[in-house]
């Protein structure tokens, strides 16, 4: 069933098109990644669907509601957390963090302490003392206490350490196990790898590929670094070879996966003596899809 269903969304700001026939579906119980660069359309896409922006065209809903005219309602059932989060300075963490669960209807004091301690994080200092990661925390810790059905992260990670990120992620598939879907827009490619069941890319407000990881890989390239008895010949003839380049007395070259079967049996005939294969990361993915086209994205403005 469909939590989130995005068609043909389309804003703009003047002459800008900000967002360009954008579809997308985040499915129950589902985390969904939504990735792409600065400018791509992320945040423009995630405030049309938390109603303050109204689409030019096309329709956003959220459990089947139009995320527009009944955002109200909507709202009573899911968490947002964006990037950058500003917060009253001269309310402490705690108290900030009770009148959000208390705007909610909520009393989860224990789920609340539980998250304090796990996010490392001191309920009792003024706001305006915080760091951005610590900020980063309340927001968190406020969205992971309430019982939404849908979480909405927009860089949620942001300011936050390595360690602060384990905690968010436990959190993530903790909400995931509990039949909650959740929109995780992020830059931090190896998080989107980690916890999510599909992905979207946009780039200059069009989704240019959604699928599963495992579906999206055929798109992408395996590292490979060989060592063989005979110098390898003819191998920059071989269809899907790319970046070759010698590291001394080994070869290392990118392959396309679905080329990886011929290529192995080529190099196996010079007598390899060493291999060692890096498997495709949505990283990899990400960077074929940009490849060349830096200076498309340099000028296109707009949010991200």
């Amino acid at each position: 069933m469909s939590v989130v269903t995005v068609t043909d969304l389309t804003k703009k700001f003047g002459r800008f098109t900000a967002l360009d026939g954008v579809n997308l579906e985040v499915n129950e119980g589902e985390i969904f990644g939504f990735i792409g660069p600065n400018g791509a359309g992320k945040s423009t896409t995630i405030r049309v669907l938390l109603g303050i922006l109204k689409a030019t065209k096309g329709e956003a809903k959220i459990f089947g509601k139009d995320a527009w005219s009944d955002a109200v309602d909507i709202h009573k059932r899911i968490a947002y957390v964006p990037g950058d989060v500003n917060l009253w300075p001269n309310l402490t963490g705690g108290e900030v963090i009770d009148l959000f669960v208390k705007l909610r209807g909520g009393n989860h004091s224990s789920r609340r302490e539980e998250l304090i301690k796990r996010f490392n994080l001191d309920p009792s200092k003024k706001c305006r003392t915080y760091s951005k990661g610590n900020r980063q925390k309340v927001a968190l810790i406020v969205a992971f206490s309430s019982d939404a059905d849908l979480y909405i992260l927009d860089e949620p990670t942001s300011g936050l350490d390595p360690l602060m990120e384990q905690v968010f992620q436990q959190c993530v598939m903790e909400a995931k196990q509990a039949g909650k879907s959740v929109l995780l827009s992020s830059h931090i490619l190896s998080e989107v790898e980690r916890l999510c069941d599909r992905v979207g890319i946009i780039r200059q407000g069009k989704i240019i590929e959604t699928g599963s990881l495992s579906g999206l890989r055929h798109l992408t390239r395996t590292n490979l670094l060989v060592e063989t008895k005979e110098p390898i010949t003819a191998i920059h003839e071989l269809k899907g070879v790319h970046e070759i380049e010698n590291k001394d007395g080994a070869l290392s070259f990118q392959v396309d996966t679905e080329e990886l079967d011929a290529v192995i049996k080529h190099i196996s005939q010079f007598g390899i003596v060493k291999l060692e294969s890096a498997p495709p990361t949505l990283e990899d993915l990400f960077m074929r899809h940009y490849e060349g086209k830096e200076e498309t994205e340099i000028g296109a403005g707009g949010s991200s």
